[in-house]
């Protein structure tokens, strides 16, 4: 029995970034695509080239390698056609595959929202969606309070749907923008769009203000749609968006589904499931949810008792889909089950191999399970993972030893006000020489980093092109004595990115200690390359 082809759409840079306290850097947009990139979504939104600076250097080139790099924005004004209009232009000429421009399906959004009329928008789809194909480019339309508009006015929001299949979109989507439709009133409007549009071309843009923007997602791939628009660990406006990190599971492991449709994501990318999503949360300073279906840390957690008992019997009496699956790991709170798949996994991405049985595997599993308890986390760190596991197995050279290091903050006045000048010093060892390098820079870190890498002696040509990317700070614990976690990531001119973490009371030797690994990694990445071209 073959199975349709379900698109996965995710907008996580582009709507996700509506959350309130999210801002994207060019940094962050680049190092999310690469996170999408190995969850095998179909379409990447990155956001609206014109509407800022970020967005419009995003969309200078394309991004994606698998996925259809796609641009989001309004459909043309009102008195100026598509060719004409600046918004529409900037879309059209932008590096992207694909172009979601936005249209109201809702007659009273068109009335009050744009001050137009309903045959001017329907006007604008057509001249819109001809401009975008004419310039080679797939072609979708959001239809913004179509679930509103429809219980409003049926007639036009349905000519919504025709005009933009009529004019070439590829995609139409219904959006719930309000979030407030309920699984019964999708699947029933649904069944009218199918009347006059085939599945295969609707897609299905749900937000979670009541909590059910996966049921929706849900409720309309059953009626017949055949693409889901969702973000990264449900992020949105204000409730957010469907959840791709909960949908993608649900869809390729529950028998439902997986019988009837397939989608782009393989058995070995839903594996890194767990951790996209902590990396990606890593990626934004936060927390990740601890009661997450499927990737949460309590997704798997049973407390001792009779669930603990039954589940060492058999684990599918208190769990849905085994944990592996999505990346995730089974947790009896007692013993502490888990964990030697996932390392082994991880490993692998650094061509470590190791037998299941290796008594090493269960000393990296011990210390792995002590620095989280200490506040690190490797999921959003993965170099400073490949450095700590080299160090257990006894494989990590030893390429220098810092002896001492300081940083100094003054404050100086002079004829223009204080300066604040920051200097550092770092003593170092390599092959037996002892270096001693000082520098200023712009706060402590920088200054640290600068005299850190001015000298490494006979290593010194090999980080010649290392850059200091991002550089995030969280404090785990309240107060000004608390733990800090640092979480730098560095790249170098192969345009290859990689994450190191320090944990510490004191943010500067947290800072270091990241500082010190991402070196460290640069010198283990130019000895591989090395023996490789050998």
């Amino acid at each position: 029995m073959s199975r349709e082809r379900l698109y996965l759409f995710d907008t996580t840079l582009r709507d996700g970034a509506q959350t309130a306290g999210i801002e994207f850097s060019l940094e962050d947009k680049i190092a999310i695509t690469k996170l999408l990139e190995q969850l095998g979504v179909d379409y990447i939104e990155g956001g609206y080239p014109g509407a800022n600076p970020i967005d419009t250097e995003f969309f200078e080139k394309r991004r994606t390698r698998n996925a259809k790099f796609t641009a989001f924005g309004m459909t043309k004004r009102a008195g100026r056609s598509a060719s004409n209009d600046p918004g529409v232009t900037a879309i059209v000429q932008s590096a992207a595959d694909a172009t979601c421009f936005v249209a109201k399906a809702w007659d009273y959004q068109v009335e009050l929202a744009l001050s137009s009329t309903t045959d001017e928008h329907l006007e604008g789809i057509t001249d819109t969606v001809r401009t975008a194909a004419a310039a080679g480019k797939e072609v979708l339309v959001d239809l913004e309070h179509f679930f509103d508009g429809f219980k409003a006015n049926p007639t036009y929001a349905l000519d919504c749907v025709k005009t933009a299949l009529a004019a070439g979109a590829r995609w139409v989507v219904l959006c719930d923008t309000n979030g407030g439709t309920m699984p019964s009133e999708i699947r029933q409007i649904i069944g009218k769009v199918l009347e006059i549009a085939p599945g295969d071309r609707l897609g299905i843009h749900p937000h979670d203000d009541t909590g059910q923007a996966v049921a929706n997602a849900l409720a309309a791939i059953e009626s017949g749609v055949r693409q889901v628009q969702g973000t990264l660990n449900g992020l949105g406006e204000r409730c957010g968006n469907t959840n791709l990190i909960t949908l993608i599971p649900t869809l390729v492991l529950k028998p439902f589904y997986a019988d009837r449709f397939e989608t782009g994501v393989t058995a070995d990318q839903l594996e890194r499931l767990t951790h996209i999503s902590r990396a990606f949360d890593d990626r934004l300073n936060r927390a990740p949810a601890p009661q997450a279906p499927y990737v949460g840390k309590a997704a798997f957690a049973t407390k001792a008792g009779i669930h603990a008992s039954a589940l060492l019997k058999d684990f599918s009496t208190y769990e849905h889909v085994p944990p592996e699956s999505i990346g995730n790991e089974r947790a009896i709170m007692v013993s502490q089950q888990a964990g030697k798949s996932n390392l082994l996994t991880a490993l692998a991405r650094h061509n470590i191999v190791l037998e299941k049985d290796d008594p090493r595997l269960e000393k990296l599993l011990a210390e792995v399970k002590e620095r989280e308890a200490r506040g690190y986390s490797y999921d959003g760190a993965d170099a400073s993972f490949a450095i700590l596991a080299r160090r257990i197995l006894g494989t990590l050279p030893e390429y220098f030893q810092v002896e001492h290091y300081r940083a100094m903050v003054e404050r100086r006045p002079n004829a223009q006000g204080d300066e604040v000048v920051t200097e550092a010093v770092v003593k170092i060892v390599v092959g037996g020489e002892r270096l001693m390098s000082v520098a200023e820079g712009n706060g402590p870190v920088n200054a640290l980093d600068v005299a850190l890498r001015k000298d490494l002696g006979i290593y010194s040509s090999r980080i010649e092109d290392l850059e200091l990317a991002d550089f995030k700070v969280r404090i785990l614990d309240g107060g000004t004595s608390a733990v800090t976690r640092v979480l730098v990531e560095s790249r170098d001119g192969t345009g290859e990115r990689w994450s190191t973490i320090g944990v510490s009371a004191n943010i500067i030797d947290a800072s270091f200690e990241a500082l010190y690994e991402s070196i460290t990694f640069k010198l283990l990445k130019t000895e591989a390359h090395q023996s490789q071209t050998v």
